[in-house]
């Protein structure tokens, strides 16, 4: 309790990074922001480190003036301002903070390592584009070919943390044996993702295992998708706690109370325990990958 109660709610932190990113790609110094604020240096600099207390509306709005922020992003940055303090943040779509801004994608791009259990479909860090393509034309129907394909682009985009040459993401995942029946797309697009699957857990950052039916229900109750997304020092030497992940078709979770990311953790490991090793896990993948294409 008393460790959480030194932690800097994520919702705090984001904004201060943004601040701090933006004004760095400006140019500006910290003086040369603080000064038309009216503010000291260390004021500021505490609100980029997330230290700072209460920070008023109006004072962020002209902070976004000051650093250029477009319309939408100063809206962001307001809603992340009034939920500053929130400990587990449920972030729901078109809330304080507009629908479209996905804090989710800037935790992956900074994240050291990431756990990511899916009982349901392969993560989009794993999806090939015929895959993603599939869901997409489901999940945002009037979109045009060209906004659709935009989004797939986007998400193969991400994917450049794991094949990255220098400090690539370490990504464990396991994945339940149904994940690979599903049928997202065509027979010949389930094909290729299993395919794809397999060749891609030969990399050392990536592991890819299969939990099997007949392992039942580990941890004794059914439990969703989740991702433990874990930091290490950054360029100023501060490390950012870990942060549980649990998105929803509403909205999205961050959990970061420490009883959060130890239950967590501890169904983690039940479940890895419970998955096929990794070679058993390529075995299944590229056997299934034939049986969707004899």
């Amino acid at each position: 309790m008393a460790e959480d109660a030194l932690r800097k709610a994520l919702p705090r932190r984001q904004l201060g990074r943004y601040l701090r990113q933006q004004r760095t790609a400006e140019g500006l110094t910290l003086a040369e922001v603080a000064k038309p604020m009216e503010w000291s240096i260390s004021k500021l600099g505490r609100i980029e480190r997330g230290e700072e207390g209460k920070i008023r509306k109006a004072d962020v709005q002209q902070l976004c003036d000051i650093l250029g922020f477009s319309a939408e992003r100063t809206a962001v940055m307001v809603g992340l301002a009034q939920q500053a303090d929130v400990k587990s943040w449920w972030h729901a779509f078109g809330d304080l903070i507009p629908e479209g801004f996905v804090m989710y994608v800037d935790l992956e791009w900074t994240a050291h390592g990431m756990t990511i259990y899916r009982p349901d479909l392969v993560p989009g860090l794993l999806q090939t584009a015929a895959y993603a393509r599939a869901l997409d034309r489901i999940y945002f129907p009037h979109d045009s070919e060209e906004e659709q394909e935009g989004r797939v682009q986007l998400r193969m985009q991400r994917q450049a943390i794991i094949t990255r040459k220098t400090n690539p993401t370490k990504v464990d995942v396991v994945l339940h044996e149904s994940v690979l029946h599903t049928v997202v797309g065509s027979p010949a697009t389930m094909a290729g993702q299993l395919r794809h699957l397999a060749d891609i857990s030969t990399k050392d950052n990536v592991g890819i295992r299969i939990l099997p039916y007949t392992a039942g229900v580990p941890i004794g109750v059914p439990i969703g998708p989740f991702v433990i997304l874990d930091f290490v020092p950054d360029s100023e030497g501060v490390t950012e706690p870990t942060v549980i992940y649990i998105e929803n078709y509403t909205g999205d979770m961050y959990l970061e109370r420490e009883r959060d990311v130890v239950g967590y953790r501890r169904a983690s490991a039940t479940i890895q325990h419970a998955a096929l090793d990794a070679v058993s896990s390529r075995t299944k993948l590229r056997m299934k990958a034939k049986e969707y294409l004899p």
